[in-house]
């Protein structure tokens, strides 16, 4: 397995854009934001999966888990109605 690209910041934001309108889309079809979460999660999940070894995904993930703990992602805007 490879490690993740020393480039992919330079498409991050694209990406961001997209997943984005994703949720936007799952949102106007009455789909659960937990679920629309879920879906986005395991999706994110078996993509990493197929990119990088579990000790990378693990380093992903307990960074994702501190950001939470401090509190990082309160800051989020509401989610459109």
């Amino acid at each position: 397995m490879q490690q993740m690209d020393p480039q992919a910041p330079e498409d991050l934001s694209h990406a961001g854009s997209v997943v984005d309108k994703a949720i936007e889309y799952m949102l106007e079809q009455n789909i659960a934001p937990v679920s629309a979460a879920s879906a986005l999660l395991g999706g994110a999940l078996g993509l990493l999966a197929r990119n990088m070894d579990d000790r990378s995904i693990a380093a992903v993930l307990r960074q994702a888990l501190a950001s939470v703990e401090a509190g990082e992602l309160r800051s989020l805007p509401p989610l459109p109605r």
